[in-house]
């Protein structure tokens, strides 16, 4: 299938992710609040995920919040063997929609338990802590959330832990606590001020996932971007995409989307090869 031949990343012993995955986020309403305007069409993406021989799934509980996991549930549970549903806590939505960081021990707890249930499994496959602030990383310890979550993880609630907006410090302070599998940064053709600390999981064996892989909420504009993908006779986002793959081998992504034919077109872009004449091009847009 064409999302294997971007190959696959085992960053743990049972843990095999397809290094082209699918981030769930867009599944939700306007600004990731709310249930989508077509649930069907929500349910029949995530069908079309697995597939397509998609084993990577990301999501949180506060995607719509809630919504986001009950429509995975419904598509999909009883999940098929070697599927990986990766989830995220630190944060929380108000009545308003507005994006709440939460990250006190008793509700990391607790979102756990949400996840769960609203999941419907008894174990989590892989959690990731959600650091920072919204839009930026900071670096405060992290030690007293992480060793909730590496508690639970002893406690048989999670398989594997992860971070998210990580700084190196607090991957560090991370797996001096539990193994770290996954770190989830901003990182996409513009924005590559984590090129050392991806460098650094690649060494270790971490999957580096790249969130906002085509830009997020501003997509991803470059003149020379466009003029490639004309070349290669591709989107600029499959050329987006197929950079981030080759960049580094432990580089698993998750583009979303609510449309079955963008979902086509972004896993097509595993089965993109950029010449190196093209990679040199693109390589030089945030130099």
């Amino acid at each position: 299938m064409t999302a294997q031949l971007a190959g696959t990343v085992t960053p743990a012993d049972g843990l095999t992710l397809t290094r082209m995955g699918y981030g769930a986020m867009q599944l939700a309403g306007t600004h990731v609040f709310g249930p989508p305007r077509d649930r069907d069409r929500a349910v029949a993406v995530l069908r079309a995920v697995v597939e397509a021989g998609l084993t990577h799934i990301d999501t949180a509980d506060f995607y719509g919040p809630v919504v986001v996991n009950e429509i995975i549930k419904e598509a999909l549970h009883p999940y098929p063997d070697g599927l990986h549903i990766v989830t995220k806590v630190g944060a929380r939505r108000a009545a308003d929609g507005a994006w709440i960081m939460s990250r006190h021990p008793e509700d990391l707890k607790a979102q756990v338990y949400d996840n769960l249930r609203n999941l419907g499994v008894e174990t989590l496959d892989v959690v990731n802590l959600r650091l920072g602030d919204m839009d930026t990383p900071n670096e405060d310890s992290i030690a007293e959330q992480f060793g909730v979550l590496a508690e639970l993880r002893e406690r048989g609630l999670i398989r594997h832990l992860g971070l998210s907006a990580a700084s190196a410090a607090q991957l560090d302070e991370a797996r001096a606590i539990a193994p770290v599998v996954t770190v989830q940064n901003l990182y996409n053709l513009a924005n590559r001020q984590d090129d050392a600390l991806l460098k650094r999981t690649a060494a270790e064996n971490i999957a580096f996932v790249p969130y906002f892989p085509l830009g997020g909420f501003t997509p991803l504009q470059s003149e020379t971007l466009a003029k490639v993908a004309v070349r290669l006779e591709a989107s600029p986002q499959q050329v987006a995409l197929a950079w981030l793959l080759r960049r580094s081998p432990n580089i698993a992504l998750i583009p979303g989307t609510s449309s079955p034919e963008h979902l086509r077109e972004n896993i097509a872009a595993a089965s993109l090869v950029l010449p190196d004449e093209a990679v040199a091009e693109l390589d030089g847009i945030a130099g």
